[in-house]
């Protein structure tokens, strides 16, 4: 599998390959695709493989190519629309995402149903894919049981985004929000576990974290081993900000309910308004509205359903 190595984008491709691996025989093998900085924003037309970065995974390199090349983001289009010639054929290409670019040089795209996407070699799934399963929960618990495991249920774990080109989260609305969530596991007794993206603002992880340390709880900041997925597995609920389709369906996968946080808006939302809208269709996510609110529904395991498909899809070409 491929990616530029950034852990949102590759664990995406990663996901998808762990996936598969589940379900046949298979060994995994990262690569990292990384451009020079004068050429990394190059038209992926453009680029050729003088131009890829020292370390980068170079098709030069490779003597025996893989049954499966999965790859994610923009860094791999380049190679990943020639792996078919360079593989004689071979390789089984999927890429995940809107490649937005000569979409038919892939055996199959793994995309986010709101998205869009249509054609023959197009899958759709709601959200993206993405690494975390049930027994992949429970599995990092331990480690941070010290932390966790004596805190009072309802546990609510928190997963604030920051801005992007579609929203923001000023400092004024993070405290806004923060108010909403203190009062919400307050009134129900419980606890708080929250962790914060690369891109959220300082201004609104200080005042969040500022109003939010006195509840019962873990406000992660970032230092030592990430406790995502333990948080996970001991929530209750799970509060995500509006701007991440990953958090979003990550959230899902868990079968908890799935508390949708507002953020300031800075174009009409679009995709993501569909996307949460197909979380809402399948009874795994609501807008949040101040309380805890307890419902049930069928995990999320769109991972393992486009796995199913890639397979198919591979023994369907022979």
């Amino acid at each position: 599998m491929a990616s530029d190595g950034r852990t949102g984008i590759q664990n995406q491709a990663l996901g998808l390959a762990e996936a598969v691996a589940r379900l046949t025989p298979a060994d995994i093998a990262i690569k990292h695709v990384r451009w020079r900085p004068a050429f990394d924003r190059w038209p992926s037309g453009l680029k050729n493989l003088a131009m890829l970065a020292p370390g980068s995974f170079n098709p030069r390199d490779v003597t025996d190519w893989p049954d499966l090349w999965i790859a994610t983001g923009r860094a791999s289009l380049p190679l990943s629309a020639k792996v078919r010639d360079w593989s004689g054929g071979k390789t089984f290409t999927v890429q995940t995402q809107d490649p937005r670019w000569r979409n038919d040089a892939y055996d199959l795209i793994v995309a986010p149903a709101h998205d869009g996407l249509s054609g023959d070699n197009v899958f759709e799934i709601i959200g993206s894919p993405h690494r975390i399963t049930p027994p992949r929960l429970a599995e990092a618990a331990p480690a941070f049981a010290d932390r966790i495991a004596a805190l009072p249920h309802p546990r609510v774990t928190v997963m604030i985004g920051g801005k992007s080109k579609a929203f923001d989260l000023p400092e004024a609305h993070a405290a806004a929000l923060a108010d909403q969530i203190s009062a919400a596991v307050q009134a129900a007794n419980g606890s708080l576990l929250l962790t914060f993206s690369r891109r959220t603002p300082e201004a609104a992880k200080a005042v969040m974290t500022q109003r939010l340390s006195a509840l019962p709880g873990w406000i992660w900041d970032g230092g030592g081993d990430n406790p995502l997925f333990a948080m996970l597995d001991a929530a209750d609920h799970v509060l995500v900000t509006e701007d991440s389709a990953n958090m979003a369906t990550e959230a899902a996968s868990t079968g908890k309910p799935v508390h949708i946080l507002p953020m300031v808006a800075l174009k009409p939302a679009g995709k993501f308004a569909r996307l949460h809208a197909d979380l809402a269709a399948h009874g795994a996510a609501r807008p949040f509205d101040g309380s805890l609110e307890s419902w049930a529904y069928a995990p999320l395991d769109e991972t393992e359903r486009a796995a199913r498909a890639v397979l198919e899809a591979m023994a369907a070409r022979g």
